[in-house]
């Protein structure tokens, strides 16, 4: 046996390790049905090939499952938490994190290039991407123009596992520089739980206050966690 670069054993050249059939049959299932036909696992395996052509990817593959839940978790994952799983390093976190960026820029693309409103099913599949997973609290809001396109994407605060702060006379401001129409507030809540708190509907409403003055229009406000989401329109809030 020798060592590799990442300091694992390989086995010698004339030997044909037991993964070898594995990953030619996992790959021609990925070209020949598409991800819906892989496991989890088998998905994150993929992704470690790259990394570690030489190894069983699939025992680290499962151990990342286990620590964090699912493929997306797994994804959004903090460097630090991803790197305290046996056998990943900078390279394997590397390659995790820009799948990651890729699949917001992917999500972020579909919702900028369509009217807001009428892709709804798209906003949201955008928003808990980019934030069901985190580990703290952020506030983040869409500008909309008077068509229901969108301006920007802004994350405006981030705060601890359980709190953010939010101020509404500076959520208006902002939406006054970029001349926006309608605003749709969105934020996560780590605990995976999304219900609304009193200060969640307290601090929609005084920004709703603020805003209808202006003449800017509070859509909604969106709060995401692992077990799904809420909305404030939906539950008759705003």
């Amino acid at each position: 046996m020798t060592d590799n670069a990442d300091g694992f054993a390989e086995a010698d050249m004339g030997e044909r390790p037991h993964y070898h059939g594995h990953r030619k049959r996992l790959k021609a299932r990925f070209r020949q049905r598409g991800h819906e036909a892989l496991a989890d696992y088998e998905l994150l395996e993929l992704l470690l090939f790259r990394t570690f052509p030489r190894k069983d990817t699939k025992p680290i593959a499962k151990a990342l499952l286990s620590r964090f839940g699912s493929f997306a978790e797994v994804l959004a994952a903090p460097r630090s938490r991803l790197k305290d799983v046996e056998g990943i390093g900078e390279a394997v976190v590397d390659d995790l994190k820009a799948v990651h960026a890729a699949a917001l820029c992917y999500a972020r693309g579909q919702v900028s290039q369509r009217k807001v409103l009428s892709s709804w099913s798209t906003v949201l599949d955008y928003c808990r991407s980019a934030m069901a997973f985190s580990e703290r609290e952020e506030f983040r809001i869409l500008f909309l123009d008077k068509k229901n396109g969108l301006i920007a994407d802004e994350v405006q605060q981030t705060g601890t596992v359980d709190h953010t702060p939010v101020y509404p006379r500076e959520v208006v401001k902002r939406a006054l520089e970029l001349s926006s129409s309608a605003i749709i507030l969105v934020h996560n809540h780590p605990s995976g739980d999304p219900t609304p708190s009193r200060a969640d509907i307290q601090m929609t409403r005084q920004i709703a206050d603020v805003a209808k003055p202006l003449g800017i229009e509070l859509h909604d406000h969106i709060i995401v966690g692992r077990a799904g989401h809420v909305s404030f329109r939906g539950l008759q809030l705003i």
